[in-house]
């Protein structure tokens, strides 16, 4: 094996976060999850030590980091010195403000609620968040087509059905030789695109 990079360790970061999401959401036992918890946790000092052998930056700083940033994106439970808020905001809305108006304000130069999304994403969480960036943003995140698919999920009451409805779709993709991931992520790059 070769030498440890950043770049050589991003696949098992991933496959560790999907292992986690699938112990979550197979149901399996919290002693599973917590080993899994600790994979990715693994995942983080790794990735820290590889820094801080080159100088430039600690496990600590991380942890340091993360404390900031939920302090600064949370004044709704947290005092700028850490502390807890006597009182918490009433609805779960009043947060999603609050969160939206710090994170605008930490990136100002962001033109368009979709940066930041990471295109490595699934392009089913792709479009997820970019639609829901959408729909904060005041963007309109219905699309005037409908077509029989979007009537059929919209009479969808379980996600059970609209996983199968998902999985026909993406069975009726591959009959006809089209990628069912790229052909999405593409139809999510329209949606930003004509949203900017």
């Amino acid at each position: 094996m070769g030498a440890l990079t950043h770049e050589s360790l991003v696949e098992y970061l991933l496959e560790e976060a999907y292992e986690v999401a699938e112990t979550i959401e197979t149901g399996a036992d919290e002693a599973e999850l917590k080993g899994e918890l600790g994979d990715v946790l693994l995942q983080v000092v790794l990735h820290a030590r590889l820094a801080e052998e080159r100088g430039v930056f600690t496990f600590g700083d991380v942890a340091r980091g993360l404390t900031g940033k939920m302090i600064r994106r949370n004044p709704h439970v947290f005092r700028p010195d850490g502390s807890l808020q006597d009182s918490f905001p009433a609805t779960v809305e009043e947060i999603v403000l609050k969160w939206d108006a710090v994170k605008k304000a930490e990136s100002p130069e962001r033109s368009t609620p979709f940066e930041g999304i990471p295109v490595a994403l699934p392009a089913l969480a792709q479009a997820q968040k970019t639609l829901d960036r959408a729909g904060r943003a005041g963007l309109p995140v219905a699309e005037p087509v409908q077509t029989p698919a979007v009537e059929l999920a919209d009479t969808m009451e379980t996600e059970a059905e609209l996983g199968e409805l998902l999985l026909a779709v993406v069975r009726s993709a591959r009959n006809r030789g089209f990628d069912a991931e790229r052909a999405l992520r593409g139809a999510v790059r329209r949606y930003q695109n004509r949203h900017r």
